[in-house]
C-alpha cells in the first residue's frame, strides 16, 4: 500500500473508532511528515485523500477538522460482510468492476475505512475465493466406493459450476502463481485422496489433480471474456456469430479450411464451452487411467 493511503488509513480508523471526533483536529502536514518521515507532497496527499472521503474538513484559522458527517451513526460493517458485497459486484461485473472506491460505495462508508478489514484488494480477492469455495466443498463422494474416476469427473463439474456461477474466479485463480487459499486447496487434496492407493506417487497424484484442475480453469477463462463482451457490444455469442456468417463464409469458400468447411456445414454441428470442458474431462481421464492401470 502506498505511505500516503497506510497513513490516511490510520487516520480514518481512529475517526470511525470515535477516537477523533468531529471537529477533532487532525495531524497537520508538517506533524505527518515528522510523525511518518515522508517528504511534504505525500503529507499533503493524506489530507487531499480523507478530503476526499468526506472524512475531514478545512476550518479557517483552525486547520484541517474531522467533518461532523463523519460521525459513527451506525457501525462499520464487519470483513464478512465486505467480502460477500465484493464478491456481488464481481459476480455483475468482473474484477475490473471491482475497485475498494466501488466497494465501499455499494457499502456506504468511506473507502479508508474498508482498510480496517482487509489490507489490500490482493487480500479481498483472497478472501472472496475462499468465500466462494467455502459452499462448495468437494463431492460426497468416496474413491473406496465410487472409485477414483468418477470422484475426480464429480469434482471437475463442481469446479466447473462454480465457475458458472462467478466468471470472475477463473482470472483470479493461478497455478503458476497461486494465492494460498485453503478451502480451493482442499480441491486439491482431495482429488489426491482419490488417487491414493492405486499405485501412483505424491508427485504424480498432484500433477494429475492439478492438471484438471486447470483443465476446468482455463476453459472457465473464456466465460468472463464473453460477458463482457456481450455487455460491451449487447450481443450474444449466437447474435454475434449471425453477424459474422458473410465473413464466414468468404473465408471457408476460400478452399484454404476444407475439414473446417465440413464441420461448419455439417447437420450436427453443435459446440459449447460445456461441450469442451466436458470432452477435455473425460479425454484427461482416458490418458489417467493406463497410469493407474499401470501402477
Amino acid at each position: 500500500m502506498p505511505p500516503y493511503l497506510r497513513i490516511a488509513g490510520a487516520i480514518a480508523a481512529r475517526i470511525a473508532s470515535g477516537e477523533l471526533a468531529p471537529g477533532d483536529r487532525i495531524p497537520s502536514t508538517r506533524r505527518l511528515m515528522a510523525e511518518h518521515g515522508v517528504a511534504m507532497a505525500t503529507a499533503t496527499k493524506v489530507i487531499a485523500t480523507l478530503r476526499e472521503q468526506g472524512l475531514v474538513r478545512a476550518m479557517p484559522g483552525v486547520g484541517t477538522v474531522v467533518a461532523e458527517q463523519a460521525r459513527a451513526d451506525r457501525p462499520a460493517p464487519d470483513r464478512d460482510r465486505v467480502v460477500r458485497a465484493a464478491v456481488a459486484i464481481a459476480d455483475a461485473e468482473g474484477l475490473t468492476g471491482l475497485s475498494m472506491r466501488r466497494l465501499a460505495a455499494d457499502l456506504g462508508m468511506p473507502t479508508m475505512s474498508l482498510y480496517r478489514h482487509v489490507a489490500d484488494k490482493e487480500e479481498l480477492v483472497l478472501l472472496m475465493m475462499d468465500a466462494v469455495f467455502a459452499g462448495n466443498g468437494p463431492p460426497e463422494l468416496s474413491p473406496a466406493d465410487d472409485g477414483w474416476r468418477a470422484c475426480l469427473e464429480a469434482l471437475a463439474r463442481r469446479q466447473w459450476a462454480l465457475y458458472r456461477r462467478h466468471p470472475w474466479l477463473a482470472q483470479a485463480v493461478s497455478f503458476t502463481r497461486p494465492l494460498l487459499v485453503p478451502r480451493a486447496m482442499a480441491h486439491t487434496e482431495w482429488a489426491m485422496r482419490a488417487l491414493d492407493g492405486l499405485g501412483l506417487n505424491p508427485n504424480t497424484q498432484f500433477r494429475a489433480a492439478v492438471t484438471l484442475a486447470n483443465h476446468v480453469r482455463g476453459t472457465a477463462v473464456n466465460i468472463e471474456s464473453e460477458a463482457q463482451a456481450e455487455q460491451e457490444s449487447g450481443l450474444n455469442e449466437e447474435q454475434w456469430m449471425d453477424g459474422q456468417q458473410a465473413r464466414f463464409a468468404e473465408i471457408l469458400g476460400s478452399g484454404r479450411f476444407p475439414m473446417m468447411a465440413r464441420f461448419v456445414t455439417a447437420d450436427d454441428v453443435e459446440f459449447s464451452l460445456d461441450l469442451l470442458m466436458e470432452f477435455g474431462l473425460q479425454r484427461l481421464l482416458d490418458g489417467l487411467a493406463p497410469l493407474v492401470e499401470k501402477a
